[in-house]
């Protein structure tokens, strides 16, 4: 890296100061067809993923999503962060270090869902750097479906 590239990173100071940056929402349209595609990509057989008379029985309005397809309407507000310079995220020598969820509301066919991501911390650790960041995605009807905790860690 050159002395250049070297003096337009971020410092651990600078970054723990973006901390509490949160970022434009994103709005995600859930389609019937995009449940059953995820749940066949999972390995799901569950019928209220597929079949919405399935699902209604189960007492969901339609057709419902994985708890996991969390990750899919959630992409477009957490990726944007990960890539903010203020952040300083070395994308490079970036890896995955982990989720958590907290769910809410079951996420269903033809709910609009909407996701807010917020950097939430900042450290460094034996020479690695952790960011984590909440992504609180509501439903139309402004009930939490979801609220995840997303750490990357830069080596």
């Amino acid at each position: 890296m050159s002395a250049a590239e070297s003096s337009n990173r971020p410092t651990a100071s600078t970054i723990a100061d973006a901390r509490g940056k949160t970022y434009d929402p994103v709005d995600y349209e859930v389609g019937r067809e995009k449940i059953r595609e995820y749940a066949n990509a999972v390995g799901e057989t569950n019928p209220v993923y597929f079949d919405r008379e399935a699902a209604q029985g189960a007492g969901f309005r339609d057709v419902v999503a994985p708890p996991m397809f969390a990750v899919v309407y959630s992409a477009g507000s957490v990726g944007p962060p990960i890539f903010d310079p203020e952040v300083g995220i070395d994308f490079m020598r970036m890896v995955h270090g982990g989720q958590e969820f907290v769910w809410g509301e079951p996420v269903c066919a033809g709910d609009t869902i909407t996701t807010q991501t917020t950097f939430k911390e900042f450290t460094e650790k034996a020479g690695r750097k952790f960011y984590v960041f909440e992504s609180v995605s509501k439903n139309q009807d402004g009930q939490e479906v979801v609220r995840g905790t997303w750490t990357n860690i830069v080596r």
